[in-house]
């Protein structure tokens, strides 16, 4: 029935409002396969979904970081509090006891799985920082919004920018005619772009501190000024596009006034054949 009712339209003759309206009446007739689909599942099958992919590679290699991460700062916490007064010999601040030693080994392994983000993720972060500075400081209009689209298009998954309404063809429109959701604020990209480029220059100084220095003349306060600064900026980020996205896709998953159109309610289409409009779309 869609295939008939797109074919008696002709884009170049519909305005925004033809547009809308077809829209509408497409979610409308659709409205029950979607929200089956975009209905939140339960905890059992988010657990079994879960467990699938953690058997992915990409799954496997995040979960095996983020234990050692656990672990080993973990073991780092409990040698900070003298959780192991065994270890404190000839006393737990000598500098040739198994707590300093072990301290400064957990150090050394937390650096190196802080860097695998930190340094292995720099390219992209350099990227999304020569894109904000055209968007940010480009000298013409053209230059600035094509940082903006790179921006948007590169972090799709959580940043929904406003669409403005194009004689686009009608499915491809329709696409952004469903969004329920409002634009995410421009202010949440420069943090998300400063926060990522600042954690990978924070762990930069980080390794910097320890791989220059031994234990013996490394100031103590650097690696726990680095750790932290580096720590707040990315969580800052991180925590900010997990709130967007979730914000997002709660708003998609309630189409809102589309589902209390009335079946009996049709949409008003141009009639191409004899250019009167029409109320019934299979006429």
């Amino acid at each position: 029935m869609d295939e008939r009712l797109l074919a008696n339209i002709d884009p170049m003759e519909m305005d925004s409002t033809g547009v809308a309206k077809v829209s509408a009446h497409i979610d409308q007739m659709t409205a029950s396969h979607d929200t089956v689909e975009t209905i939140p599942s339960s905890w059992q099958e988010r657990s079994h979904a879960f467990f699938r992919w953690i058997y992915t590679p990409l799954g496997a290699c995040i979960t095996i970081y983020g234990l050692n991460v656990v672990a080993w700062g973990g073991m780092l916490f409990l040698l900070m509090c003298n959780a192991a007064p065994a270890m404190c010999h000839p006393s737990c601040d000598s500098i040739d006891s198994s707590r300093r030693i072990w301290i400064e080994i957990d150090s050394q392994i937390l650096n190196a799985l802080f860097c695998v983000t930190g340094l292995g993720l720099a390219p992209w972060r350099i990227r999304d920082l020569y894109q904000w500075s055209f968007w940010r400081l480009g000298r013409s209009e053209e230059s600035r919004r094509k940082g903006l689209d790179r921006l948007a298009e590169i972090h799709k998954n959580w940043f929904l920018r406003s669409q403005e309404l194009t004689l686009l063809p009608i499915k491809a429109q329709q696409l952004h005619l469903a969004e329920q959701a409002t634009p995410t604020p421009l202010w949440k990209i420069d943090v998300v772009v400063w926060g990522n480029i600042l954690n990978t220059v924070f762990q930069i100084c980080l390794a910097v501190c320890m791989w220059a220095m031994n234990r013996f003349n490394r100031p103590s306060w650097t690696t726990g000024l680095f750790v932290g600064l580096a720590c707040a900026v990315a969580g800052v980020a991180g925590i900010l596009m997990w709130l967007e996205k979730r914000r997002v896709r709660k708003a998609n998953e309630h189409p809102g006034a589309l589902l209390l159109i009335p079946r009996a309610t049709q949409p008003i289409l141009p009639d191409r054949r004899g250019g009167k409009y029409s109320s019934n779309p299979q006429s």
